[in-house]
C-alpha cells in the first residue's frame, strides 16, 4: 500500500540495489518513493500518499486503491493469501470513508503449484468478497517458470463510491484530536510469524483478518467529521502514527498502558525480540476524530463486532510536530521512530 511509506524529506540512499528492506513500509522505503517513483510519477492524487486515491467524475467521488501480496507461507492460522488479498483491498478503499464495490484479482503463479491449493484461495476469495460485499469483477493469470516467483504471488485493485460529505486524510489531523484504535495489535504478523519458523506457544495464535467496510460506516454514523483513517498494515500501528503525525505536521502522545494486545502475543513478541507497535495487522483500524465525538465513537465501536476491544490510546498535540511520543505506566516519554525496514519481511 503506497500509504504505509509516507514521502517525506530523508537523506539519499547508499543501497545500489533493492534490498528486502526497501518494501517494508520503514525508512527504506520512504526513500524508494522519494528518489525513484515520485520524481516520475507525482500528481495531486499520488501526492497525498493515503491507502487510496480520490477520483472525480461526473459530480461523482470514487476512491481507488491497488496492492500487491506475497505473504509467506500463503496458508496460515486464521486465513491464507486470498482471504488477505480481498479483505486487504476493501479495508484500504474503506479508510476513504467509502464503500467498496468493485475488485480486480490478478494471479502469477509458479509453474508446478498445485492446482488443489489454487481451489481452496479461490473459495476463500469468494467468501471474503461476499462478506464484504464486493464483486471481483475482473483478472488476469499469468504462470512463470519453476523458481521466478515463490508459489502464488496476487494483485488486486478496488473502486469505491465515497460521499461528497467526507473529508478523510492524515492531512486532516489537528491538535486536540482523539486517536482511537479498534483492538488488539499484531495478531496477523505473529500468526504469519509463527506459522512460518513452526512456533507453538501455549494458545494459537491465528490473524485478525476481517473487512472493515461496516465497521467504518458505523463509526461514520456517529462521526460524519472523521479527520482519518488507517489501517495499520505493514509497519503496524508505530508506522502508521508517524505517517500521521508528518502528513499532518503534529505531535502525537500514545498511553503504551492503553494499547490493548493478546498476551499470548505479547508473549511471543518477547521471546522473538519483536516490537509489537510495528507489527501488521489485517483487521484493525485507527479513527482519527475530534475530542467532541470521542467518547460516543468508542461506545459504538465497543458495540461492533470488530471493535469490542477498542479503546482510545492517545491524543494530537501542537507541540513536537511530525514526532510519535509514548508514555509509559510510570509516566517515562519516549520517541517512537520508524524503524529502518520492517522485522517481519513478507507479512502481507
Amino acid at each position: 500500500m503506497i500509504s504505509d511509506i509516507l514521502s517525506c524529506p530523508m537523506p539519499i540512499s547508499n543501497h545500489k540495489t533493492i534490498q528486502l528492506a526497501h518494501g517494508a513500509g520503514g525508512l527504506l522505503s520512504m526513500n524508494l518513493i522519494n528518489e525513484v517513483f515520485l520524481p516520475y510519477f507525482s500528481n495531486e492524487s499520488l501526492n497525498r500518499l493515503d491507502d487510496f486515491a480520490l477520483l472525480y467524475s461526473d459530480n461523482k467521488k470514487l476512491a481507488f486503491t491497488t496492492d500487491s501480496y506475497v505473504v509467506d507461507p500463503i496458508f496460515f492460522p486464521g486465513g491464507d493469501i486470498g482471504e488477505l488479498a480481498i479483505y486487504g483491498t476493501v479495508n484500504d478503499l474503506s479508510m476513504s470513508g467509502g464503500v467498496p464495490l468493485w475488485i480486480s484479482v490478478s494471479f502469477i503463479i509458479e509453474e508446478g503449484f498445485p492446482i488443489d491449493d489454487l481451489k481452496i484461495i479461490a473459495q476463500s476469495m469468494k467468501r471474503a468478497s461476499d462478506r464484504s460485499n464486493v464483486r471481483i469483477v475482473t483478472g488476469d493469470t499469468k504462470v512463470v517458470p519453476r523458481g521466478a516467483c515463490d508459489k502464488i504471488f496476487i494483485n488486486t485493485s478496488g473502486i469505491a463510491k465515497v460521499s461528497q460529505k467526507y473529508s478523510i486524510s492524515g492531512y486532516n489531523i489537528k491538535a486536540g484530536d482523539q486517536i482511537i484504535l479498534s483492538g488488539t495489535i499484531a495478531d496477523h504478523g505473529m500468526a504469519v510469524m509463527t506459522s512460518r519458523n513452526n512456533l507453538s506457544f501455549e494458545s494459537e495464535i491465528c490473524s485478525d483478518l476481517s473487512p472493515l467496510n461496516d465497521l467504518v460506516q458505523c463509526i461514520l454514523n456517529i462521526c460524519p467529521e472523521v479527520h482519518a483513517f488507517r489501517d495499520p498494515t505493514r509497519g503496524g500501528i508505530g508506522v502508521t502514527l508517524n505517517e500521521f503525525a508528518r502528513q499532518s505536521q503534529v505531535g502525537i502522545v500514545i498511553r503504551d498502558n492503553k494499547i490493548p494486545i493478546h498476551e499470548n502475543v505479547r508473549g511471543a513478541c518477547e521471546v522473538l525480540g519483536i516490537d509489537p507497535y510495528f507489527v501488521a495487522n489485517e483487521g484493525k483500524l485507527i479513527a482519527v476524530v475530534p475530542n467532541m465525538y470521542s467518547e460516543k465513537v468508542l461506545d459504538a465501536m465497543r458495540d461492533h463486532p470488530l471493535g469490542k476491544d477498542s479503546a482510545i490510546i492517545g491524543e494530537v498535540v501542537s507541540n513536537h510536530p511530525s514526532t510519535v511520543v509514548i508514555t509509559t505506566l510510570l509516566g517515562v516519554k519516549q520517541i517512537l521512530d520508524i524503524p529502518a525496514g520492517d522485522q517481519l519481511p513478507r507479512i502481507c
